[in-house]
């Protein structure tokens, strides 16, 4: 199936956010938030992180990419850019560690403060401080300020059955504080629509990532374009339908970039970074869980600003 065109895409989308809308309103917890007004939290992360400290911000280790191979001839390049308003990654210190991981996007939203991002990023319930997105990180800047994180919204599944028996689930939103300005951050940078079911196949899909490096050799997140497919896990411990992309180079860290494709309006987000094997085993093909209703569910918990799901106790 070619890549859908924004008017086919808009129309199911909105169908299908009226009706899980209406659904939505039966589920017990508050009414849609009121935005926050900006607190000690966005002045404390915009102090905190210096230029120089987001330069020495080690990346979280991850597993992908642990097998590197010698991409394929036709295999497309990757190469680092400046980056995009919508696009950044995250930033955390705690008592052992600062760091940056994983990347996330803007997606529009009535309050303008919502990122789509891979779930294994941000499942551990290990406690972080100036939990923070950067827009548009690149050289140790931040263009458009930065955002402290304020909720993250997991599918209950991914919890439940782990990164593996939950890949299917592999994404989150995550609710972003005000810059301490006042700004919502779509206000600053823009943001993509979130586009569920949207097809496997298709031709042009822009893939973005933040590489994870102890160096200083990928200070920039990576670019690539490439065609995406249907991928059918052969693992039973990770089942599910996968969008899969070739796109060489990216390593570990990368978790959570965006599947972008164009519409009308700029460019809809159909997947991130992650799904099966949290995204991939090799540096040159990359996967993601694929939007459905339940994508658009999590993300209307998000608007109506939901109490989150979180781990069950154990036992």
């Amino acid at each position: 199936m070619n890549r859908p065109v924004a008017v086919r895409g808009r129309v199911p989308l909105l169908l299908a956010a009226l009706l899980l809308g209406l659904s939505l309103t039966a589920l017990p917890g508050p009414p849609a938030y009121a935005a926050q007004a900006p607190g000690p939290a966005a002045a404390a992360d915009d102090a905190y992180w210096t230029p120089q400290r987001m330069r020495a911000a080690e990346p979280a280790a991850a597993a992908r990419g642990a097998h590197p191979a010698r991409p394929a001839a036709d295999t497309p390049p990757s190469h680092p850019f400046d980056g995009l308003p919508a696009v950044g990654t995250f930033f955390w210190t705690d008592s052992t560690n600062t760091g940056r991981f994983c990347g996330g996007t803007v997606v529009r939203s009535p309050h303008r403060d919502l990122v789509v991002t891979a779930g294994h990023c941000l499942r551990s319930p290990d406690p972080k401080r100036h939990l923070s997105f950067v827009p548009q990180y690149h050289d140790g800047l931040k263009p458009h300020g930065i955002y402290p994180v304020d909720r993250v919204y997991l599918d209950q599944r991914y919890y439940d059955l782990g990164t593996s028996g939950g890949a299917r689930w592999d994404y989150a939103v995550v609710r972003l504080g005000a810059r301490e300005d006042g700004a919502a951050v779509e206000e600053v940078t823009g943001g993509y629509d979130l586009l569920p079911y949207p097809g496997y196949n298709h031709r042009n899909v822009r893939l973005i990532g933040y590489p994870g490096s102890s160096d200083t050799t990928h200070p920039k997140p990576l670019d690539c374009s490439s065609a995406t497919h249907r991928y059918t896990s052969t693992d039973p411990a990770a089942p599910g339908d996968f969008l899969e992309i070739a796109c060489a180079g990216y390593i570990g860290g990368t978790s959570g970039g965006p599947f972008l494709v164009r519409d009308l309006t700029g460019y809809a987000l159909i997947g991130v970074i992650g799904g099966y094997h949290t995204g991939g085993d090799f540096p040159d093909v990359s996967y993601s869980s694929y939007f459905t209703f339940d994508t658009l569910a999590l993300y209307l918990h998000a608007v109506r600003g939901d109490t989150p799901a979180a781990p069950r106790p154990a036992g």
